[in-house]
């Protein structure tokens, strides 16, 4: 019987296939065949997933050093190798430090007050920081064993401010109630001071309008700089002044015409307190008590005052002079002398034979020769005749150079004007305080 199984099933397959039988039809519909899948583990798929974005490697960041940071400031007497042995720093890290260029230079002018900011781990030395003025700064860096030392800018910024005051009594109580800085109205008074007494031309009522920049850094205010223009008018004159820088980075005020406002001489070459004897062809002499000439004019002033020169010029005398006790005598251009007398003591680059520029200091002032007080005896000589120094006309400076004038005129013209909307704006406000 199992035999025949196999027989029957094939007879059965043939009998059910016959080929009187019809066909079934065909179908529309698309035949579904099936492919064999394999499911993949889980963490394979999620690597198939990412294959086409190639993730970069996290790095990972080391934090700054955190070191301990200290300010040394230098005091009268001090040395670098003081000040690294009394706060426990490394000497050996300063003898590195020391042969670099840039910190050689600062260690061998440091002054009192200076200061150097360190960074260090126990003494240590990792960095120093130390400002060389304003603008710039003394930085030292270590990588390793190795120290560095580089000079960094120190960014400013310059704001543009507009004052204007009236003197009641002073130039320097108008000053203050003004805001400006002590600083600026001595600017004020130096561009003008060839047209103004400060002491004895002032007038009530008399006014003046500045235009200077202020220096910040940091956000912060630091201090005034440079005076950009300015009006000054005294007992019905009127005076303006624009700073213009040639290209040799020459720096000086010039009027709106291009005209310096300098004169050849400084009418009192002296800071004084006040005209102890004027210029008096019959003055009573003090100590002589008899008549005798006063050619020159006395101003009185603390001994040790700095004495300057009245314009450019050569020492042609220094020593004493009977009465006149210690002098310099300078000669200038145009066959003038000036002469300084009673002086405590000369200044030491003020020698005999050498030049001198208007301003520089050449003596002080003292007591020496007939004298009852401190205070600068002065003469003003042209062609060996005695002038009045407070009267004498002066001669100009020389206005400004020919190759820079269209220059300094198309500069000049946008700062007056907006010098002048500035006046407009104080006038306006004048009038509408006005009872």
């Amino acid at each position: 019987m199992a035999g025949l199984g196999i027989p029957l099933l094939g007879i059965a397959l043939v009998t059910g296939l016959s080929t009187n039988d019809p066909l079934p039809p065909i179908s529309d519909t698309p035949v579904m065949t099936s492919v064999n899948t394999v499911a993949l583990p889980v963490d394979e798929m999620d690597a198939a997933a990412i294959t086409s974005d190639v993730l970069e490697p996290e790095i990972e960041v080391e934090p700054e050093p955190d070191y301990d940071r200290l300010t040394l400031t230098v005091g009268r007497g001090d040395t670098m190798e003081k000040l690294f042995r009394k706060n426990s720093l490394s000497i050996s890290h300063l003898m590195q430090i020391a042969q670099l260029d840039e910190a050689k230079q600062r260690f061998r002018r440091i002054k009192p007050g200076d200061e150097f900011e360190v960074e260090h781990e126990e003494g240590q030395v990792f960095g120093m920081y130390s400002k060389l003025d304003l603008t710039t700064a003394l930085q030292i860096g270590r990588v390793d064993d190795t120290f560095t030392a580089q000079i960094i800018e120190r960014p400013v910024e310059r704001r543009k401010r507009h004052a204007y005051g009236v003197i009641e009594s002073s130039l320097f109580e108008s000053a203050a109630q003004a805001g400006l800085s002590d600083k600026t109205i001595m600017n004020v008074a130096g561009i003008f001071a060839w047209d103004v007494d400060f002491i004895l031309d002032i007038r009530t009522g008399d006014n003046y309008y500045v235009q200077f920049e202020e220096i910040w850094q940091d956000g912060e205010y630091v201090t005034d700089g440079e005076i950009i223009a300015a009006e000054f008018n005294n007992n019905g004159r009127q005076i303006q002044a624009v700073r213009f820088k040639d290209g040799e980075n020459n720096t000086d005020y010039f009027t709106p015409e291009g005209d310096s406002v300098r004169k050849a001489f400084i009418r009192a070459p002296v800071d004084f307190t006040r005209i102890s004897s004027n210029f008096n062809p019959k003055r009573r002499h003090p100590i002589l008590n008899t008549i005798r000439a006063h050619r020159g004019v006395d101003y009185a002033a603390p001994r040790g005052t700095p004495i300057k020169a009245a314009g450019d010029g050569k020492v042609i005398f220094r020593g004493t002079k009977s009465g006149y006790g210690r002098v310099v005598i300078l000669q200038h251009g145009g066959n003038i002398t000036t002469l300084y007398a009673h002086m405590s003591s000369y200044d030491a680059k003020a020698k005999l034979s050498t030049r001198v520029r208007q301003g520089q200091t050449i003596g002080y002032v003292g007591m020496t020769g007939l004298a009852t007080a401190n205070h600068l005896h002065y003469e003003y000589r042209l062609n060996g005749v005695h002038r009045n120094p407070r009267t004498v006309s002066l001669p100009d400076a020389e206005p400004i150079a020919d190759q820079y004038r269209e220059q300094f005129l198309t500069e000049a013209a946008p700062i007056l004007e907006e010098l002048e909307r500035f006046k407009s704006t104080q006038v306006a406000s004048i009038a509408f305080d006005a009872p």
